[in-house]
């Protein structure tokens, strides 16, 4: 037995090797991951690019080279549109692999095969919306398109020839800290891709809502409050453009508009749109700008994460030659310029998610009624392999509507908030589009016509394309596959019983909001309403609160001479119009009280310029209160437990400086007091002051300025991988603010085009870096002049052989025969 004791340390080495070569759960192997010659350390040792290489390939006809430049930013030159398509998925997989396929496993409900049973009801909420399977129908009849079918699958192939090349070592860090390998690539995951992008951008409804309002205080109320339009206004079509066609018959209103809901069925509140997420675009024609040819401007506001959601490239071949960028994952450019045009894009935000209240004939739910019969639904069993747990399955009913997303309130719900019992009728499910196409036909457009041609392709989710060429034209169109309704359709809930509440058909493609070389010189949008109430056709009641558009149009209305850098310092303008509109009948109500008149907080608001800069302590204690003031005005008759929406900024707004004795202001709290406007005001700039001074003490400059208040992050797209992250940006602007910075969201690619009758002069940001490692140079290196308000110079290279100072090394990728 004496000699136990020399044998411990082999029986802990033993058992410390068992440990740490097995994954425990979803705990990765740990020896694996922390082998210095095989695990994240590894992902530290980046090869700085300064050779040049070649590389063998299956999957290629001839040699493509690919020009890096100083921003790692590939510049790919192939023989053939094929070889083209390869490449480009080559070099994205080699900077942005997990990204693409963290993206696609999200889009099709598959992330709880990568981190077990925690993401399961989300993995089951995303199945049950129906991305992935209309996905695969779309991948399917693409197969039947030769140009689509070709760039995707040579697109794949590309992504696939490096997966092939990749030993654990060479794995993104992100595959070894969850403990997974990546699948091959495919036409179908492109598309779900695009179907992310479809959620992120028209994935939210206010249709239930506004339905409860309508069923607490009836039409009238609905009528005064949620307005179809708001009182301020500056659509994206200006005002008294002849439309020059037909439009279609208005489908009738039909008697019963609203499927007023049983409130013990219902979950607790429905994903509203994303008010964070949007954009900017605008264009200047010839008469405004110094050149006197067109210059554009697009900022798309996004989640800020890391890995950045865009990836900057050149493509050419000798059917195009474009520069821009790209979303890992899917071919082609999406936002970019070739040397006769440039384009942009920014949300247009159409109702294109309506619920429909679905009567079953018995618990089976093999039928439900509609159009006086009983219809047979479709089931479809869903899959999920948990990590570490076995398999889970799932079973999903389908109607003409589209899928029925909950059959009951349930607390492991993950959308809390989608109407239990309804069908969802939503654009993203729509197979017959080819959005690739609109991008593929965009990145050679020559002019004008190829530009609406580009449009006829796309579905969803409707862009607001802004478009300039060097003949000296401008437009902007809000395009994609747009629903016929009756006016007020998807307003609210609907009856899923009646065929009249079904969708109408569609606003011919050409007949969507479109303009041409307006007489005011520029178009411009920053998702308001598309045009005025003169418009034919329906498109909803409610998009993006007009502040932005408000101060883009004014400032290009004054602009002569406009050069590219004016475009720049018009992407950051901090200026903040609803300061300008409402401040000053705020500060009058404040000054009657003598306490506050006196408070720090009055004078600083007082002296302020109404500029959201950074170091503006006024622009903190503002855009504080605006977020105070509604809830006071607003909780006591439409609280959220009730799931009833607050009235729009402008339509509050436009109360308090024309309505100041309406009953809205009176608290039904206080029964022995009957509030009005100024008291609310009061009462609400105290609740800010408060909230304020116990989180950063008395205001100063160092503590309660606007930037560091804001608190602008750019996360890692795994929450828990927080050091993979910036949380340092001191930075200006605001939900309302041109310059559409908020704490997590902004614009997530800064362009600026300046045409040329020869060659185009561009420039371009956005807050990240080519690279997905967190251990490379340029994982995060352009985050700080991004939060400058700067631009980088970019590079548009007219042949392969082209010399720039600016260019690293070249990588050659070689047919094997």
């Amino acid at each position: 037995m004496r000699f136990i004791r020399y044998f411990w340390p082999l029986v802990i080495a033993l058992g410390l090797i068992y440990v740490f070569s097995r994954s425990w759960g979803t705990v990765p192997p740990l020896g694996k991951v922390f082998n210095p010659f095989h695990g994240f350390l590894q992902n530290g040792i980046v090869d700085p690019g300064a050779e040049d290489m070649a590389v063998t390939l299956d999957g290629i006809t001839d040699e493509v080279v690919i020009r890096y430049d100083d921003n790692a930013v590939p510049h790919i030159f192939a023989q053939n549109d094929e070889d083209l398509y390869f490449a480009q998925g080559y070099a994205i997989a080699r900077d942005r692999l997990w990204q693409m396929e963290f993206y696609t496993l999200v889009a099709s409900g598959r992330l709880s095969e990568v981190v077990g049973a925690a993401a399961l009801e989300y993995d089951r909420y995303n199945r049950r919306l129906g991305m992935a399977r209309s996905a695969a129908i779309i991948a399917e009849k693409l197969k039947a398109d030769t140009i689509a079918s070709r760039m995707l699958e040579a697109y794949a192939a590309g992504v696939n020839a490096y997966i092939a090349q990749l030993a654990y070592k060479d794995l993104p860090v992100e595959y070894k800290l969850l403990n997974y390998e990546p699948e091959p690539w495919s036409p179908y995951r492109s598309i779900l891709m695009l179907m992310n992008m479809r959620n992120t951008l028209n994935g939210g409804s206010n249709d239930l809502r506004l339905t409860q309002v309508l069923a607490k205080y009836g039409p009238d109320v609905v009528a005064d409050l949620f307005p179809s339009y708001p009182s301020v206004e500056s659509p994206i079509v200006p005002e008294g453009t002849d439309w020059g066609f037909s439009p279609l018959a208005s489908p009738a209103v039909p008697d019963a508009v609203a499927a007023i809901p049983d409130s013990n069925v219902l979950a607790y509140r429905v994903p509203e749109p994303r008010p964070e997420v949007g954009s900017n675009n605008w264009a200047v024609g010839g008469s405004r700008s110094i050149t006197g040819l067109p210059i554009l401007a697009n900022d798309p506001h996004l989640q800020l994460t890391l890995p950045s959601i865009w990836y900057q490239m050149q493509l050419s071949s000798p059917t195009v030659n474009v520069y821009g960028v790209a979303l890992p994952g899917t071919p082609a450019i999406v936002i970019g310029f070739n040397k006769d045009v440039a384009w942009g894009v920014t949300n247009v935000g159409s109702d294109v998610m309506d619920f429909y209240r679905i009567r079953f004939r018995d618990a089976t739910f093999a039928e439900y009624w509609h159009d006086g019969k009983w219809m047979p639904t479709t089931m479809h069993i869903e899959t999920f392999k948990l990590k570490g747990e076995g398999v889970r399955y799932d079973t999903l009913y389908y109607t003409h509507h589209g899928p029925v997303v909950y059959h009951e309130a349930d607390s492991a719900n993950y959308a809390k908030g989608i109407p239990v019992g309804y069908a969802m009728r939503w654009i993203t499910n729509e197979t017959d589009g080819a959005d690739v196409l609109a991008f593929y036909y965009l990145n050679r457009a020559k002019g004008y016509d190829d530009y609406r041609k580009a449009l006829t392709y796309f579905t969803a989710p409707a862009q607001n394309f802004i478009f300039s060429s060097n003949a000296n034209d401008i437009a902007i169109t809000s395009n994609g596959k747009l629903p016929l309704k009756w006016k007020g359709q998807g307003k609210y809930l609907l009856d899923g019983t009646l065929a009249a509440h079904d969708w109408q058909g569609w606003i011919p493609k050409e007949q969507n909001p479109t303009v041409r070389n307006p007489p005011r010189g520029f178009v411009s949008s920053a998702n308001q309403f598309p045009t005025d109430t003169t418009y034919p056709y329906y498109l909803d009641w409610k998009f993006s609160h007009s502040s932005r558009a408000l101060r883009i149009n004014e400032r290009l209305e004054a602009m002569t001479g406009a050069t590219a850098d004016s475009l720049r310092v018009l992407q950051n303008d901090n200026y903040n119009v609803d300061a300008r509109r409402i401040l000053p009948r705020l500060l009058t109500a404040l000054a009657s009280d003598e306490t506050i008149k006196l408070s720090a907080e009055y004078d600083i608001l007082e002296r302020w310029n109404h500029v959201n800069d950074p170091d503006a302590i006024g622009a903190t204690i503002f855009e504080n209160w605006l977020d105070d003031l509604p809830i006071a005005i607003w909780n006591d008759e439409f609280p959220p437990d009730e799931r009833l929406m607050f009235p729009s900024l402008d339509r509050t707004f436009a109360l308090i400086l024309n309505e100041p004795d309406a009953k809205w202001f009176d608290d039904i709290h206080t029964a022995d007091t009957v509030e009005t406007a100024d008291d609310i005001i009061q009462k609400s700039f105290n609740t800010t002051v408060t909230k304020l001074r116990e989180r950063y003490g008395e205001p100063s400059a160092e503590h309660w300025a606007w930037g560091r208040v804001k608190r602008t992050r750019i996360m890692h797209l795994v929450p828990n991988f927080t050091a993979f992250g910036r949380g340092d940006i001191v930075n200006g602007g605001g939900s309302g603010i041109v310059n559409a910075t908020t704490g997590t969201h902004g614009p997530s690619w800064r362009m600026v085009v300046q045409l040329d009758k020869e060659w185009p002069v561009a420039y371009g940001l956005y807050p990240g870096g080519q690279s997905g490692n967190p251990g490379s140079q340029y994982y995060d290196n352009m985050i700080d002049k991004w939060t400058m308000g700067a631009l980088d110079t970019l590079l548009f290279m007219k042949n392969v052989d082209e010399a720039s100072e600016r260019l690293r090394h070249r990588l050659s990728l070689k047919p094997t025969n």
